[in-house]
């Protein structure tokens, strides 16, 4: 899959992971966000007060949300909520939110920006994109230079560690895990973890995070178990248990600081960083 790209038009205007073109917003942008990384991404480049309206899911950063309406989750979204909040930009993403929602949104909201990071490093062209759009150049340049030290600090980790294959739990009843082209998969592999199945899930939909059974041949490849927070809210109760499932060492980790893209993105690599350091035994 190709890393997403989102750039400056030469007309000025700013594009979006779908290709389309979005003039700067000014000052006066009102702003919903379907994507939790992405509503806590735009409290970081200070565009907080521009925000009207955000999903039940988005609960970053928790105070100031508490003022910020919420329009119902990122798969169901309540469209006559967005519409009394008259907002000129909603925010969504390829892989969290519906298609059909995205459209019915697109008759009556001015500009539908669309992301779709699907590596660390896409996290760059969204502080561009979103930076620029909205006016937040200044704030958008300190997230990237510090994306770019936490990328640094995680090749310099893989020099030293030597590369595992893991499995990556997000959900149990069906147990279900990611495929090797999403974002936290992306993610994991910046650190040297490299989850298994080996497969793709394409750019969307349900093959993006596959089920699985416990008898499956290329769990025997897997040398750690990771059990994330969410969406499934995996627990140290679950660990023994998958523990005994898949014969391997089990870890619970936080999913935010895995899955989430955008600001959170630098804090995750470096969260990830010393939890193989830990794992494996090297004192930071």
């Amino acid at each position: 899959m190709q890393t997403q790209q989102l750039q400056h038009g030469a007309t000025g205007a700013w594009i979006d992971a779908a290709g389309q073109a979005h003039p700067p917003a000014g000052p006066g942008a009102r702003i919903v966000s379907l994507v939790p990384s992405l509503t806590e991404l735009l409290f970081d480049l200070g565009l907080g007060e521009r925000v009207v309206g955000r999903t039940g899911f988005c609960v970053h950063p928790r105070a100031a949300l508490r003022a910020v309406p919420k329009v119902g989750g990122t798969k169901d979204v309540r469209l006559e909520r967005v519409r009394e909040l008259a907002p000129t930009h909603v925010l969504v993403n390829m892989d969290e939110n519906r298609r059909e929602t995205v459209d019915e949104l697109a008759a009556f909201v001015p500009h539908i920006v669309v992301t779709h990071p699907n590596t660390p490093q896409d996290n760059l062209g969204l502080f561009e994109l979103l930076g620029g759009l909205f006016g937040a150049e200044a704030a958008a340049a300190g997230l990237a230079a510090d994306l770019r030290a936490a990328l640094a600090e995680a090749a310099a980790l893989r020099a030293t560690l030597a590369d595992e294959r893991v499995l990556y739990l997000i959900w149990r009843e069906p147990w279900m895990t990611v495929a090797r082209d999403t974002y936290i998969a992306a993610t994991l592999a910046a650190v040297g973890w490299h989850t298994l199945p080996a497969v793709d899930g394409g750019e969307t939909g349900a093959a993006r995070y596959p089920a699985f059974e416990w008898t499956a041949s290329w769990l025997s490849q897997v040398e750690r178990v990771l059990l994330s927070t969410e969406p499934y809210r995996f627990r140290e109760a679950h660990v023994d248990e998958v523990a005994r499932l898949a014969a391997r060492p089990a870890t619970l980790v936080d999913g935010e600081m895995v899955s989430w893209y955008g600001s959170r993105a630098a804090k995750g690599l470096r969260w990830l960083c010393a939890l193989r350091q830990t794992l494996a035994g090297v004192r930071g």
